[in-house]
């Protein structure tokens, strides 16, 4: 998965000046998150990561198969990890 979403998020946030760092599926409790952590060579602000969830929503949809219901959770990377 990881493999085949990041070069095309990647093309579709470069002018964000960001990039996705990782992509995980991860289960809480009964929850199920998609997660994918941004980076980039500034502090990333949250104004930023709503423009990238917004561009990656419709990407997810299109090019990520799953009948399992998760919960898109885009954030940045924090500085320093």
């Amino acid at each position: 998965m990881e493999e085949k979403l990041i070069p095309i998020i990647n093309e579709k946030i470069k002018d964000l000046n960001v990039h996705v760092d990782s992509i995980n599926l991860e289960k809480e409790e009964t929850e199920t998150f998609l997660r994918i952590a941004l980076d980039a060579d500034f502090i990333i602000d949250l104004n930023t990561v709503v423009k990238a969830t917004r561009i990656i929503n419709p990407i997810l949809d299109k090019e990520y198969e799953t009948d399992e219901q998760y919960m898109l959770d885009v954030y940045a990377k924090p500085k320093g990890e």
